[in-house]
């Protein structure tokens, strides 16, 4: 019985040992693609908050404490984990088990390899004085509105919203080169980025949302500017 029970205990010793090494060797280049699911709602740029908070020298940090994130829930804000190599890997393959009652709506990533590549793409790209990393996105970050931030204070004209009018269940947007789109009520939506990459003030943008064209966001510089820009006029 004892010499059974070493031996079940060298087997998951090693099976320890060797999954450090395999989450060691995970592939950056390879990783990089596998964040690109991570996009719609995290940004590797320093203090540029998405969905999620930004994940810049996110190694060695505690978690629930960045300073200029405000959306984390009670149960990141005392979690009391500081992220490294494992716990990282932990949060990634099951956010719930790590830190039950999260707002992350992420399952996680079962596949080790996958989890190993993911992490050792992070390490490099979000430690300070590391790679410089432009955040493509994947297809469905794109579709859900993620991926890379767009600086709102360079607008075509097309883009740039002059006028909105309202009628019935319909918005009317004009935008500066002339245009005029028409959109059903609950395909606009009204929102606001008071980043150094949002709109000037009473210039709000038209950045188009959805796979059929019906839908767009309008992104004001101030919720204060809202109101105050739709007009309700039936012609």
């Amino acid at each position: 019985m004892n010499g059974s029970h070493t031996a079940a205990l060298a087997v998951l010793a090693s099976f320890a040992i060797a999954s450090q090494s395999f989450a060691a060797e995970g592939n950056p280049a390879t990783g990089e693609r596998v964040f690109g699911a991570c996009t719609a709602c995290h940004s590797l740029r320093p203090d540029q908050n998405m969905t999620g908070p930004s994940l810049a020298d996110l190694w060695n940090r505690k978690a629930g404490t960045l300073a200029s994130f405000s959306r984390y829930s009670p149960a990141m804000k005392s979690a009391n984990i500081e992220w490294n190599d494992k716990t990282l890997d932990e949060w990634i393959t099951d956010p719930q088990h790590v830190v039950p009652g999260n707002q992350m709506t992420f399952a996680g990533v079962k596949d080790a390899k996958q989890r190993a590549d993911l992490l050792a793409f992070l390490k490099e790209a979000t430690q300070r004085g590391g790679s410089q990393v432009t955040q493509q996105g994947s297809p469905m970050g794109g579709m859900m509105g993620g991926g890379q931030v767009p600086n709102l204070k360079k607008l075509d004209p097309e883009d740039r919203v002059q006028a909105i009018t309202y009628c019935k269940d319909t918005y009317t947007v004009t935008t500066k080169n002339g245009e005029t789109r028409k959109f059903w009520e609950r395909n606009l939506r009204l929102k606001t980025d008071a980043s150094g990459d949002g709109p000037e003030k009473n210039a709000p943008a038209l950045i188009g949302a959805g796979m059929m064209g019906d839908r767009a966001d309008i992104i004001f510089a101030d919720p204060s500017e809202i109101s105050a820009f739709i007009a309700v006029k039936c012609e």
